[in-house]
């Protein structure tokens, strides 16, 4: 089939293979909204689950439906080496200038972008030389004794009590993305729950979504300990067969074009219905097939394509982060048997009696999020089917 009309490819315009099965997760968050903007009490959202189960595009078009709602939005990804600081302060200047066109006042939108910049300089350094000084592009003056005490607990729900004053003011509210959620600092994290109970006290039209790997509601509540109360919790997981078979028929159907029932079942088998691996192998199916419609042999054909480009950008890009003790650890694990494994089964392959002796292995993968831990003293690949990959590798640190 045509390689330029190929409805997988990465860009292609059609509804992301990510969102079939989600429209639960899309209708609840459509209550949110309606809810919030409406001044009733709503908790923020957690989305959690594996990598490759679609969480960042799931998140995105919760972003594109709250700009639908004539709400503000922004959307961070967080990262291990930095603060929240910076990163927060350009997702709600974004959102800020959402709400702007509509408001009537326009020194009041002045006034909360003055607090807004006072929050941010403090990203900078007591120390730092005028020339190292980042400057966050807000041109109004910093608000002096607003959300600039340089705590960022206090900061943080003195901005978003501004914030969401000022979505308040047009009848809409503010919604904050943020990707990669376990990946914030503790202090950010345990200021985040502190804002969003202050929010929920009192009904503020401002919400947190954030997405991350499975053991996130366990980082959040390590914070603080009512933070189960502050969020909703739901798990992303792979898709059902139904949905699966729709991620492929559905931009297929779109290009004029079919699929026997033979090939859906082996597209599902080499999925196994992770919305990544549905578009890595249907990408590849699409052109591996000479004709319309795509069968089980153009599947077959093009499965080692996929497997391949999965290996170098969606396995291999993870693999070669781990230093080389951590590699180990990980081939450790895959050798066990499919994840969960047990710590201690772990440091034995390794020839090690207890777990602590391979502690700084095991917190480096932690820590990078090439592994989690669902329960205490067992731990999980974030990466569907990294076992198999482990497996598969000719060479060994």
């Amino acid at each position: 089939m045509d390689p330029i009309r190929n409805p997988f490819a990465p860009g292609a315009r059609q509804r992301p293979p990510e969102l079939s099965g989600r429209e639960r997760e899309l209708k609840a968050f459509e209550v949110v909204l309606d809810r919030v903007a409406r001044g009733r009490p709503e908790r923020s959202l957690v989305l959690t689950g594996l990598r490759g189960v679609g969480k960042t595009v799931l998140l995105g078009e919760l972003r594109a439906m709250a700009l639908r709602h004539k709400w503000g939005a922004g959307k961070i990804e967080a990262r291990p080496d930095a603060e929240l600081r910076r990163p927060l302060s350009a997702a709600l200047h974004r959102a800020i200038r959402d709400l702007a066109v509509r408001h009537r006042a326009p020194d009041r939108v002045e006034e909360v972008l003055g607090v807004l910049k006072a929050f941010a300089l403090r990203a900078n350094k007591s120390d730092a030389k005028l020339r190292d000084r980042w400057q966050p592009g807000i041109d109004v003056p910093a608000a002096q004794g607003r959300a600039d005490s340089g705590d960022i607990e206090i900061d943080l729900v003195e901005l978003f009590t501004d914030v969401a004053e000022l979505a308040a003011d047009v009848g809409t509210g503010v919604a904050l993305l943020i990707d990669e959620i376990q990946d914030l600092q503790p202090d950010d994290v345990s200021a985040l729950c502190a804002a969003c109970h202050e929010l929920s006290q009192s009904g503020a039209p401002l919400v947190v979504v954030g997405a991350g790997l499975p053991h996130v509601p366990a980082v959040l509540s390590a914070s603080k300990s009512y933070s189960e109360r502050l969020f909703r919790y739901a798990r992303i997981d792979r898709l059902e067969r139904e949905d699966a078979d729709y991620a492929v028929m559905a931009p297929i159907e779109r290009e004029d074009a079919g699929i026997e029932p033979e090939a859906l079942d082996a597209l599902f088998d080499a999925s196994g219905g992770y919305p990544y691996f549905i578009q890595a192998y249907g990408k590849a199916a699409w052109d591996a097939a000479p004709s319309d419609p795509i069968t089980v042999k153009d599947v077959q054909v093009a499965a080692p394509e996929a497997e391949a480009e999965l290996a170098v950008g969606f396995f291999g890009s993870r693999y070669d982060r781990a230093t080389p003790a951590e590699r180990r650890y990980m081939h450790a694990m895959a050798d066990i048997g499919d994840s969960p494994v047990s710590s201690a089964e772990v440091a034995a392959r390794l020839g090690h009696d207890q777990p602590s002796r391979v502690s700084p292995q095991r917190e480096g993968l932690l820590t990078k999020g090439l592994i989690y831990a669902p329960d205490r003293g067992q731990l999980a690949f974030t990466v569907p089917h990294m076992e198999t990959y482990l497996r598969g590798l000719a060479e060994r640190p």
